[in-house]
Order: C-alpha cells, then sequence, then structure tokens
C-alpha cells in the first residue's frame, strides 16, 4: 500500500506534464496553427518566452512521443527516489537549460522537451557518483544502462535537431547532482 500510494505521487507531476505536451500538441492541430515561433530564438527578446514554453511545443508526432515516454519514465524515477530534491531538479533542468539555450545556442528556434529529459537523465545517471551511497550508485548504474546512449545527441550530429539543447540539458542535470549530492536527505525512504 505504502508502494503504490508513493508511486502514484511520484508519477503525478511527470505524468500532468506529459499531458500538458499533448495537450498542445493537439490544440495546434485542432486550430491548425504552428507553435514553434514561441520556441527559444537565441539572443532575441523575443526568444526570452521560449524559455518557458518551447519544451511544450513539439514539431511533430514522433518529436512528441520520443520526448514523452522518457519524460514519464525517467521523471517518475527521478520523483519515485528523490522525492525531496525532485521538484529543485526538475525546475533548474527546466529554466536553466532554456536560459543557457538562449545565450549561448545558433540562432533558430529551439523546441521539445529534450533539454529537459537530458538534464534529468545525466542528473539520475550521475547523482550516484557524486553521492557515493549504494542506492544512488545502483540507480545511477541502472538509468545509464537504459539512457546511456543519450550521451552522443550533446554532440552536432543532425540538421534540425537543438544538439545545444541537449548539451546544456546534461550540464545541468550534472551541475543539480553535484550540488544536492551534499543534502543528507534527498528521500524519504533512503
Amino acid at each position: 500500500m505504502i508502494f503504490s500510494s508513493h508511486f502514484n505521487k511520484s508519477t503525478s507531476i511527470p505524468l500532468r506534464f506529459v499531458l500538458l505536451l499533448f495537450a498542445v500538441y493537439f490544440s495546434e492541430i485542432l486550430m491548425k496553427i504552428d507553435l514553434g515561433f514561441l520556441g527559444i530564438y537565441p539572443r532575441e527578446f523575443s526568444g526570452l518566452i521560449g524559455i518557458l514554453t518551447a519544451p511544450v511545443i513539439h514539431g511533430n508526432y514522433i518529436h512528441l512521443i520520443s520526448n514523452a515516454l522518457p519524460i514519464l519514465i525517467l521523471g517518475t524515477v527521478l520523483f519515485y527516489f528523490y522525492d525531496r530534491i525532485a521538484i529543485p531538479v526538475f525546475i533548474i533542468c527546466y529554466f536553466m537549460t532554456g536560459i543557457l539555450v538562449w545565450i549561448f545556442a545558433k540562432p533558430n528556434y529551439h523546441i521539445g522537451a529534450s533539454g529537459l529529459i537530458y538534464g534529468i537523465a545525466l542528473f539520475l545517471m550521475t547523482f550516484g557518483l557524486f553521492r557515493k551511497d549504494l542506492s544512488s550508485i545502483l540507480i545511477s548504474l541502472i538509468v545509464a544502462f537504459f539512457y546511456g546512449g543519450i550521451i552522443y545527441g550533446v554532440f552536432p550530429s543532425q540538421v534540425g535537431i537543438s544538439w545545444e539543447s541537449h548539451f546544456f540539458g546534461a550540464l545541468m542535470g550534472l551541475v543539480s547532482a553535484s550540488y544536492f549530492s551534499r543534502y543528507k536527505k534527498v528521500s524519504s525512504y533512503f
């Protein structure tokens, strides 16, 4: 019963975020509009809105699904095992990634939640290394086993894919892992 309650609570924010992604995407289709102009456009004042809106905007259904599933899985892992720091980690990976993309990325519209995914994934993969406790190391190893291949996405490889979002998301995940590893209590359970 305790597991079920904690699991349900852990899925709440990631699931709501994923539902928001679908709502925005299907609103675009139903209203026949393209919200890509609300992405992050680096170093332009009008592109600042994208720091807030870009992660919920997706170019097509494949882009949406490829972001929604990892957000749901990795977000649930984050909120399940690190419930006391999950919200600040989520917020840092969301907003700081966007800010860094706005400052440093190439001039183009950057959309999608992949920066957030990279942030959460790198946080989970490296937190055990910084924390040096068995539970966190095991979680890091499991996440690295399933998601370690995303590391290749931080390098420019495909036209039209914001490797900068991937890179800065990964950087924010790494910074968050280092910072929060100093906290004594990161979880209600271990």
